[in-house]
């Protein structure tokens, strides 16, 4: 089950939740937390690189058409315009990762998404 955070950082997406937890000019962090089964958009960004620090479960991670499992205590990182997609391959509990965007800018409208499974790609 989501573990939902009463907070105007909260954002539920179809693929489970986010939470921003810190934030400044150059730097946004969130809790990321993914739905049994379901994966993010494969996406990349322009203008942010990403460090991915799984805290719970195993993540499958495709990294410009590469697949790795990280294990919980393990990290990856993204670079700026790495193609890039996040999935919880484990069909009982929850994945959470604690992911650190830097870079220039964070908003949404920075995610070019390639593939989708709720329709949202270009």
């Amino acid at each position: 089950m989501d573990t939902q955070i009463n907070d105007a950082k909260y954002e539920k997406r179809p693929w489970g939740s986010f939470t921003i937890l810190d934030e400044a000019d150059f730097y946004k962090v969130k809790r990321l937390e993914v739905l049994p089964e379901m994966r993010l958009s494969y996406q990349r960004h322009r203008h942010r690189t990403e460090h991915w620090f799984v805290v719970q479960g195993t993540a499958k991670v495709t990294l410009n058409g590469e697949d790795f499992l990280v294990e919980s205590g393990g990290a990856i990182d993204i670079q700026a315009g790495d193609a890039h997609r996040i999935e919880n391959p484990d069909a009982e509990i929850n994945l959470i990762l604690i992911e650190t965007q830097t870079g220039t800018y964070f908003g949404e409208d920075d995610i070019e998404r390639l593939d989708d499974d709720f329709g949202r790609a270009a």
